[in-house]
């Protein structure tokens, strides 16, 4: 009985050192749409155009749920205790997909639909999504490839947004990229809308 009392003294000050994982940061950051969807309108493709919006490609900065800041030309950091809810790339293609149905009234698809309806696609590459140091904004950059429904020309642009962050905090920098990602989200709708 001793030696067991022993041995389990003995193992109680490492069992401290041991860590399964990072602490979770006091919230997570999400992005909210500014243009709300009607909550049970319902929306037909006998109605209106319909539109697949895939998940962008990320470069591997923002393959991360943590919030990149481009701290010079060649080097990045990330804010301290600021760490989105899942992946930007799922959370910027739902906001897309919310604001071209409301802005445009397309009836935004998933890929098993669209292979019934194919109407028109839109993927892309989320270039940045995250904090330039040197001018202290948010920035979001997306180039965007759109083919319409019923062509096979693949239409290309860049959108970006950049919107001042107060300081390079989670706070802050979660308000900051919401807006950006707003006004590249509308930009867009209104290009797909055309």
């Amino acid at each position: 009985m001793l030696k067991r009392s022993a041995i389990l003294l003995a193992v109680l000050p490492l069992a401290a050192c041991i860590s399964f994982g990072a602490e979770p940061p006091p919230s997570l950051l999400t992005l909210t749409t500014e243009a709300t969807v009607a909550t049970g309108q319902p929306q037909s493709s006998a109605d209106a155009a319909t539109i697949l919006v895939t998940v962008p490609a990320v470069p591997q900065k923002l393959s991360v749920l943590r919030v990149p800041v481009q701290a010079t030309d060649t080097s990045v950091a990330y804010v301290k205790d600021a760490q989105w809810v899942e992946p930007p790339a799922q959370l910027f293609a739902r906001l897309m997909a919310d604001t071209i149905t409301a802005r445009t009234g397309r009836v935004v698809l998933s890929s098993a639909q669209s292979r019934i309806d194919p109407g028109s696609r839109l993927a892309g590459e989320l270039r940045d999504f995250g904090v330039d140091a040197a001018t202290q904004e948010a920035v979001v950059i997306y180039d965007g490839a759109l083919i319409r429904g019923g062509s096979d020309a693949i239409e290309k642009q860049r959108f970006e947004a950049r919107v001042p962050v107060a300081a390079i905090d989670a706070r802050s920098v979660g308000i900051a990229l919401n807006q950006a990602a707003n006004q590249v989200a509308a930009q867009v709708a209104d290009w797909v809308g055309r």
